[in-house]
């Protein structure tokens, strides 16, 4: 009796398990929504430091344009921003690339918080 009952645990909490993990996994996402998320990441071309999500300039609504004909074609979130950045330079995109040169522009700055705190303990350490 008492292995039946364990037996039926086990199924139970089996069965949680799965009804968790579907729940919880991500559905793939719209069109509209990878267009929505696409604008977000480019720059008005006309603007300054705006994403062509929030701005009404003539070239932000052709970029949206572009944005969205690519979509619709079925073309990939890179695919599409490479052609931006192709087309416009690699100023479009409001978040410097991760690799090549724009490595610096990410890794400087956490270099010099990790140098800050470094020196901030030495120095306190001294004190004591």
């Amino acid at each position: 009796m008492k292995i039946i009952r364990s037996f039926w645990l086990w199924i139970a909490a089996l069965v949680v398990v799965v009804v968790v993990i579907v729940a919880t996994a991500p559905s793939a996402p719209t069109s509209q929504s990878r267009i929505n998320h696409l604008e977000t990441l480019v720059r008005c071309p006309a603007c300054e430091d705006i994403s062509v999500a929030v701005s009404d300039a003539t070239s932000a609504i052709a970029v949206r344009h572009e944005i969205t004909r690519d979509v619709h074609r079925g073309d990939s979130d890179n695919t599409i921003l490479t052609s931006l950045e192709a087309t416009y330079g690699t100023s479009i995109l409001l978040s410097p690339p991760t690799s090549g040169l724009g490595t610096l522009l990410w890794a400087v700055p956490v270099g010099v918080l990790i140098l800050g705190v470094v020196i901030g303990l030495r120095l306190a350490r001294r004190r004591q």
